[in-house]
């Protein structure tokens, strides 16, 4: 054999190895690589073995064996389904209305809801949404579309009840039910804002006449007032003039007993108003110009 052919042979012989190992190094990049996955937060991870589900992990990285198992991630957050459909009221009339509801998978039982339903659009499709139908459609025509239209917190307690009954068998919980828009025909919408309009004058012509009511009711007791407080004063001032009256009359029978008791208090009240001059003209014989103070 020559030396060409001997070093012809040798870099085949590389090249093989050469590709060899880069082929088993990504085998083993792959086997790594397949072997290692991760949970996102708000999820669990059901790892199922030839499509057989085993067990379920939290969030976080985790092994598996790889090019055997797989792994599909539930969701165990809050979801939220939506329903739009027709009913009627209590009066037969049409309506459409839509309704909403959260609902949140049992972390702990996210793998028998796998198990027996294959996943959460399966579940929604299968078991939430028709019981959410059905519980509203039984719910809505037990009331009149006025009550609807005004206090949709009945109805929306009525849904909750009927939808919590049917689905408390599931591993699953509902809640947060609301009613996002109701539409009624346009007639019957234009009578209630039409009555709603008359409710709503009405209201204010009472306003208004209560209002005048009460302001006719104190100009009343404000002339009342007036009134009373003049009575009062004229009462009071009748009282006293009765008891100046009063007291005079006492002053006046008391110096009249006191001047029958004692007549010297005639001449002493003389002698008090006497302004010390003598009188000028003397009338009559053996009138005296003072006082006789020979009198006892």
């Amino acid at each position: 054999m020559s030396l060409n052919a001997l070093s012809s042979n040798q870099t085949v012989t590389n090249k093989l190895k050469f590709g060899s190992g880069i082929i088993f190094a990504i085998v083993a990049i792959s086997i790594v690589f397949s072997s290692v996955y991760t949970v996102e937060e708000g999820h669990v991870g059901i790892v199922k073995r030839f499509g057989e589900a085993k067990y379920q992990e939290n969030p976080g990285l985790h092994f598996k064996l790889p090019f055997i198992d797989s792994v599909e991630p539930i969701e165990v957050r809050t979801r939220k389904n939506a329903e739009k459909m027709a009913s009627s009221t209590q009066e037969q009339m049409p309506v459409t209305i839509e309704v909403s509801v959260n609902w949140t998978v049992d972390k702990d039982a996210a793998l028998d809801l796998f198990r027996k339903y294959g996943g959460l659009v399966q579940f929604e499709q299968r078991i939430l949404d028709p019981r959410f139908r059905s519980a509203t459609k039984d719910t809505i025509p037990r009331y009149e579309a006025e009550q609807l239209i005004q206090d949709r917190a009945l109805a929306i307690q009525g849904i909750e009840q009927r939808l919590i009954e049917e689905m408390a068998s599931f591993p699953v919980v509902v809640d947060n039910i609301q009613i996002e828009n109701i539409e009624l025909p346009a007639k019957y919408i234009q009578s209630i804002e039409i009555k709603q309009t008359e409710k709503n004058l009405a209201a204010a012509e009472e306003h208004k006449l209560e209002r005048q009511r009460l302001e006719a009711l104190r100009e009343v007791n404000t002339a009342d007032a007036k009134a009373q407080g003049i009575i009062k004063v004229a009462e009071a001032e009748a009282k006293a003039i009765v008891l100046k009256g009063q007291a005079e009359a006492t002053a006046i029978e008391a110096k009249a007993k006191a001047l029958q008791n004692n007549p010297l208090i005639v001449s002493l009240t003389e002698a008090q108003n006497w302004d010390g001059k003598l009188p000028t003209t003397i009338m009559g014989e053996g009138s005296l110009p003072i006082l006789d103070m020979r009198k006892k």
